[in-house]
């Protein structure tokens, strides 16, 4: 414990000492800008941390509110390394989550080991516009998904993100942008991965996930990628839009939800089909408004799980379908109002259809864009085989 602490306080120490140099990053642009002598290689060093106060009511068989709980949290933590290797053409990302949400997950499939690693990927800009990923990071799916939790509009995200993410894996993609005209914009991407989720190191217990998306953008392209921002901190000058549509196909997936959820065990194994995802979405933006709109349809092949022998083990693949739509406005003291509809109905093979429903509305106050910013909102929450009821959030983001 003493050599611990001892360096702890060394490093504290060194950034201290590096915090005092003229050459110091800004706030929110990282703790550390490291260049190697022979300028071949960089690393930016960034932290941040959301602190999460939540409190919940539900409604009881006279109609009345009741509260089933409180929590204050830190939500997420992590540590960020990015930069280039050799040449500016090849870039990198490490991202290690240090909270015990990002840790969460461990089983004898990442051989009970924390689960400290987000993303760990190599980008390759080999030609003109093509880049080529290698590692494990955010898969081409849905839109929310792929704006970073720093970069949200709201504490957090939608019912149909946690509901129909196909979020990391471990594999490879090609990425390319290419200019039709004179402001049209096209980008797809494709992707090839393990299908178990992130940090599995026991090998591929079912086939491949393959996945591709397409964005369009007629308008022209968003400022500083403001498509994967939240809220119009930019304040576009002139109409910007994205419309996009991808598709996954889990093949002989094993668990409940592609590569998300349970592992579908059977007396022999695991049970296995083919899992297919579609996803639509669409974000605008224009001084200062936004809206962002997002489906998702989940089915497969045979979603029932069965033993060899054909009697059922209980398991089976969320199928199903939702819906997010969520519109704000940013006024010009960077105080923003945000509303969000959020709509999921999955099968539920032993019952039937549940469908869940959240209305939610939001208030943001950006004091250094999203590095340093505080949230709140309240969700009314409707549930079919479940209750309805209130959720209230406050969330503080800090960003170095």
């Amino acid at each position: 414990m003493k050599k611990v602490i001892a360096l702890g306080l060394l490093i504290s120490a060194s950034l201290f000492s590096y915090g005092q140099e003229s050459n110091a990053p800004k706030f929110g642009k990282g703790i550390l800008n490291l260049v190697g002598q022979d300028s071949t290689w960089t690393m930016n060093v960034s932290a941040r941390m959301q602190i999460l106060g939540t409190g919940q009511w539900e409604e009881n068989t006279l109609g009345n509110l009741t509260s089933v709980g409180s929590n204050f949290s830190v939500r997420r933590a992590r540590l960020k390394f990015k930069g280039f290797a050799y040449s500016p053409k090849l870039k990198y990302k490490i991202e290690l989550g240090l909270s015990n949400r990002d840790l969460s997950g461990a089983s004898e499939f990442t051989h009970n080991a924390p689960r400290y690693i987000l993303d760990a990927v190599v980008m390759w800009n080999f030609y003109e516009n093509f880049e080529l990923w290698v590692g494990q990071t955010k898969l081409p799916g849905n839109l929310e998904r792929t704006v970073s939790s720093a970069n949200l509009q709201l504490v957090d995200r939608s019912l149909l993100n946690s509901k129909f993410t196909i979020d990391r894996d471990m594999g490879v993609q090609l990425h390319h942008k290419i200019r039709i005209s004179d402001k049209f914009f096209v980008r797809e991407k494709l992707s090839i991965a393990q299908g178990e989720g992130r940090n599995v190191t026991r090998g591929n217990l079912g086939g491949y996930q393959y996945t591709g998306r397409l964005e369009l953008m007629p308008f022209g392209l968003f400022s500083s990628s403001g498509e994967y921002v939240g809220s119009d901190l930019k304040r576009e000058k002139t109409p910007k839009l994205m419309l996009a549509a991808a598709y996954d196909l889990n093949n002989d997936a094993v668990k409940t939800r592609s590569n998300q959820g349970n592992y579908m065990f059977t007396t022999d194994g695991f049970y296995s089909t083919d899992i297919s995802t579609v996803f639509l979405d669409a974000t605008f933006k224009y001084q200062g408004f936004t809206f962002m709109g997002e489906y998702a349809h989940r089915d497969a092949k045979d979603p029932i799980a069965k033993n060899g022998d054909g009697s059922l083990t209980g398991d089976f693949v969320q199928e199903g379908h939702g819906l997010n739509l969520m519109s704000g406005y940013l006024f010009k003291n960077n105080w923003e109002v945000t509303g969000r509809y959020t709509m999921a109905e999955l099968e539920n093979n032993s019952i039937g259809k549940n469908r869940e429903k959240q209305h939610t509305l939001g208030l943001s106050k950006y004091i250094v864009g999203h590095k340093l910013k505080v949230q709140t909102d309240i969700t009314y929450f409707e549930e079919t085989m479940g209750s309805n009821g209130f959720m209230y959030r406050l969330q503080l983001e800090v960003h170095f």
